[in-house]
């Protein structure tokens, strides 16, 4: 059996499904290119069918994106299956990833009808035969399909054998054995994978793969004891975002396998070296901050503060650090550019980081770069990736744009802010009070604007050090049961609050002008649904 690990990385598809992280297309193809250049082995673009946006995603991507096969998300549904193709064909190399919930807790859930049959035994030979038709149906437009036979951590052993033999004997080059749920532990989920090896008479025509949801913290332990048993695919995210509690951590299972050498025969074809700037990139587009004491990327990953930890690093590195920040493509940030720098300077130091733009869109960064370089003397790396991540940078559609902002605030006085709102081409001012600067900001907006948002989450950080560090502010907006982000960048963090909020409200104004009513209900039930 061949030791090489498959990477299919799913961060713009299962990734894209954590609370708060939407992606817009120019920074999905923008996380793809960065993708390639890691070297994943596959990208899941998406759900084609779930939404325009989605399909307009998954094409975009398939066009940018030719070194790298490009995977389409699809039930199994004819509908959904040549939605995939529609949106993949124009790729060099495509697969079609179609999914069916296998475990009973599914079935008797999703297919609870009589129509699907009566019993629980005449429901899962309904099960068995849609899982036949739709691996029957993708394999008609491409030799590259996947199933996932969903909640396969929770399916019984021999029904789950008698799905995967059957989406193989119709041309399934690879099957997904998901942990929907998060639910296993480590030994099981191995001793199932190494059973369906035993029963399942045509597993040697396929490969076997494996993605791990995160609910116990098992997502890692669970993907390299799968590794163990005989799977040659893992399933993985940057960051380990997703729902829920998330997915296995790309860099954590890739990382583990190059470390341990010792246990693990495997390897991968990953370029470790882009880690960095891919958890980085993820991070910033998202809104989503990585912990700093999270495994490979966070902040403290390489950080010594232990006297007695500092004394061993001073004399050996490798008394307390199993692997080099390099190998990952961790480097000292430096400065890097300055208000004299030039438009070729900063577009060959973002390619370094990972980011490449056309003309128009380096024009407009470049604006914003000389505007932040007249504020802060130094530009450091994550001033720039802070910059990236800003996305009213790009050509994206902004609903609402800060023309003013004023704040009156002290220790003995009522904070007060002033807000100028430009909504189509026209004005709108308003003042509230609040408590605080960020809350009276805030009020003021809801004042100019006339609605009420509920603020679900609010946010701030530094994102490089310094007294003339860049602020970034992430604001999550809550809409009867959809989340909407927004992230502000700026040397005044109240200013970085503003646009944050703004951003999200026009995420908002974006998708109920996109969606309406049943279909805005259809689409977020089929994102909801997944491996």
């Amino acid at each position: 059996m061949d030791n090489r690990i498959i990477i299919f990385d799913t961060t713009l598809r299962d990734g894209e499904q954590c609370p708060g992280a939407s992606l817009n297309i120019f920074e999905k193809v923008e996380i793809a290119r960065q993708l390639a250049k890691l070297r994943v082995d596959v990208i899941e673009a998406g759900f084609p069918v779930s939404s325009p946006a989605q399909f307009e995603a998954v094409q975009r991507i398939s066009d940018a994106v030719d070194s790298v096969v490009i995977a389409g998300l699809a039930r199994a549904k004819e509908i959904d299956i040549k939605a995939a193709y529609d949106a993949l064909k124009d790729a060099k190399k495509y697969r079609i990833h179609t999914f069916l919930g296998t475990s009973d807790i599914h079935i008797l859930g999703k297919f609870g009808e009589d129509k699907y049959g009566k019993t629980l035994e005449e429901k899962r030979q309904t099960v068995l035969k849609m899982s036949r038709d739709a691996v029957a149906y993708a394999k008609t437009f491409t030799d590259d399909v996947e199933f996932s036979a969903e909640d396969a951590g929770r399916t019984d052993i021999g029904f789950l054998s008698e799905v995967i033999e059957a989406a193989i004997a119709e041309g399934a080059t690879t099957v997904n054995i998901p942990d929907t749920t998060g639910y296993n532990f480590p030994s099981e989920f191995g001793a199932k994978i190494a059973e369906l090896r035993r029963r399942v008479s045509n597993i040697d025509k396929a490969i076997i793969s494996v993605h791990c949801h995160d609910d116990l913290g098992l997502a890692v332990a669970n993907s390299l004891s799968g590794i163990e048993n005989g799977a040659r695919q893992v399933e993985c995210t940057i960051n380990g975002i997703g729902e829920r509690a998330g997915n296995a951590s790309l860099e954590e299972v890739v990382m583990a396998l190059k470390v341990r050498k010792d246990l693990f025969e495997y390897y991968t074809n990953l370029k470790t070296e882009e880690i960095y700037n891919s958890s980085k990139m993820t991070s910033s587009f998202t809104g989503i901050i990585v912990q700093p004491n999270k495994a490979i990327v966070g902040e403290n990953a390489f950080a010594h503060e232990s006297g007695i930890h500092q004394d061993g690093m001073l004399k050996n590195r490798k008394t307390y650090e199993i692997m080099t920040p390099e190998v990952v493509g961790v480097l000292k940030s430096k400065i890097v550019l300055g208000r004299h720098s030039g438009r070729h300077g900063l577009k060959s130091r973002l390619l370094e980081l990972g980011y490449d733009m056309k003309e128009e869109e380096l024009q407009k960064t470049y604006e914003k770069f000389l505007a932040l370089a007249d504020k802060k003397k130094e530009i450091f790396d994550d001033d720039l990736r802070s910059l990236m991540g800003d996305k009213k940078a790009h050509n994206v559609e902004t609903h609402y744009e800060l023309e003013y902002l004023h704040i009156d605030a002290g220790t003995s006085s009522i904070p007060t802010a002033t807000v100028k709102i430009k909504i189509n081409g026209k004005s709108f001012q308003e003042s509230a009070i609040g408590d605080g600067a960020v809350d009276a900001s805030f009020n003021a907006i809801e004042r100019a604007l006339k609605i009420k948002s509920v603020v679900e989450s609010y946010h701030v950080r530094s994102v490089t050090s310094g007294r003339q560090a860049m602020g970034e502010a992430i604001v999550r907006l809550r809409k009867d049961e959809i989340s909407f982000t927004g992230r502000g960048v700026s040397t005044d963090i109240l200013e970085a609050s503003v646009q944050a909020y703004l951003q999200a409200l026009s995420h908002q104004q974006v998708y109920l002008k996109n969606h309406n009513g049943a279909a805005a209900a259809e689409s977020l039930s089929i994102l909801s649904q997944g491996v």
